[in-house]
């Protein structure tokens, strides 16, 4: 086994969280290891940003390069259901901050970050399998195995966790917990959309909800050169209920919602098959413990249908490693109240989100003609991924005010 000479953080993944971890501590001087499994560009899901995640990777110095590669604008979110429809727009916002973001092919985001983190100073090593982890210690020890199945041993005053969903701290160090959600699904698949339907708005990610079951979404997200990211998204029981493969089920859904069946008619498909998540939300004991901090994924997924995966990913790594830096320098950080409380708080903002749209009031309230224009506005700032704005009361435990507002709704 190869004995690596020590650094001051480790980071395990390379996708957003990692690659914002890695930028930001080596702007505090330390120096920084980066493990990836995979080899770079490499597919993943959840490509609809969010405004707020342009601020943090502005403080990060990486939006420069974000916006030099040409991905596609968005400004905001339109939601269907039949013929009723509303447009979130983000400049409609009550905060301050980015008005519009991205949407985005994930293989080509994440490499664009990581490639700065690596200008930045960061090292990188791909085809990094992580096999062992002890932080028993008063610096960690985390093994790693590469593609021809040589081990390297690697020692790290504080080691960060961006692993997504491959969570391996998470595993290794039994950290896992039962979500409390039902266990949802979704098929998906990238096409040629050839859309030339005057509704279509390539400026927003499309939502549409299945015209007889409010629990069962579907997304459309336009990319750049004429391509789009479609899905559909339900509770995985639903979807067993279809026959076929994968893309015959998804295809067999689509049928199902009037808008998706019409803009689509014309698509072809960029991949063989459609492809399947199912299981995807997380949850886990602790979000820390000695010398390690878990990010993004790798420590709560809640749901795509907010599209808030990346944003908390961000989010998290800009509130640990100022921490961890301060740790390192040997002063004491309560890390349950300065990382996972506030992290929290924006989580369980769109926790309350995920939950009262499947239950159908945040739905009742979105296409409300009664709703008023400062619901609208406050809404829009949380969709768009200021969900730590404590100023927005629809953020933090938002699942009884959005609920107890549907209701006045209703009694209208």
């Amino acid at each position: 086994m190869n004995a690596e000479s020590m650094v001051d953080v480790l980071v395990i993944g390379a996708g957003p969280a990692g690659a914002m971890a890695a930028a930001l501590s080596r702007q505090r001087g330390l120096s920084v290891r980066v493990l990836e499994k995979t080899q770079f560009p490499r597919f993943s899901i959840g490509e609809s940003m969010l405004p707020q995640s342009l601020g943090l990777l502005e403080e990060a110095g990486m939006l420069e390069a974000v916006e030099r590669a040409g991905f596609q604008y968005k400004d905001g979110a339109q939601i269907v259901r039949g013929d009723r429809k509303v447009d979130f727009e983000f400049s409609q916002k009550t905060c301050a901050g980015y008005p519009h973001a991205y949407q985005v092919t994930r293989a080509d985001f994440d490499h664009v970050l990581i490639k700065e983190a690596q200008r930045q100073g960061a090292e990188v090593r791909y085809q990094q399998e992580i096999v062992a982890a002890d932080f028993s210690g008063d610096t960690a020890r985390v093994v790693s195995r590469d593609a021809q199945g040589r081990e390297s041993s690697h020692r790290a005053r504080f080691v960060f966790d961006a692993s997504g969903f491959g969570r391996i701290l998470p595993r290794l160090l039994d950290l896992d917990r039962p979500a409390d959600f039902p266990v949802r699904a979704s098929l998906f698949m990238h096409v040629e959309d050839r859309i030339v339907d005057a509704d279509f708005d390539r400026n927003k990610i499309r939502v549409a909800v299945h015209p007889e079951h409010d629990d069962i979404w579907y997304w459309l997200i336009p990319f750049s050169g004429g391509r789009a990211s479609i899905g559909v998204v339900a509770e995985d029981k639903v979807l067993q209920t279809y026959s076929g493969d994968v893309s015959q089920r998804l295809n067999a859904l689509i049928a199902e919602e009037p808008g998706m069946k019409r803009m689509l008619r014309n698509a072809q498909p960029l991949w063989p098959e459609a492809r399947e998540i199912r299981g995807y939300a997380t949850a886990v004991s602790s979000l820390h413990g000695p010398n390690f901090a878990l990010l993004g994924n790798a420590g709560k997924f809640l749901d795509p249908v907010f599209s808030s995966g990346v944003t908390i990913a961000l989010k998290s790594a800009a509130l640990a490693v100022p921490l961890a830096h301060r740790q390192l320098q040997g002063e004491t950080v309560d890390w349950e109240a300065e990382f996972a409380e506030p992290l929290m708080l924006g989580v369980d903002t769109f926790k309350g989100y995920v939950e009262t749209w499947y239950e159908g009031a945040l739905q009742t309230i979105m296409f409300s003609e009664r709703r008023p224009q400062r619901v609208y506005e406050l809404l829009c700032s949380v969709l768009a991924g200021y969900a730590w704005d404590t100023e927005n009361p629809y953020v933090g435990r938002s699942g009884r005010r959005l609920r107890a507002l549907a209701q006045t709704l209703r009694d209208l």
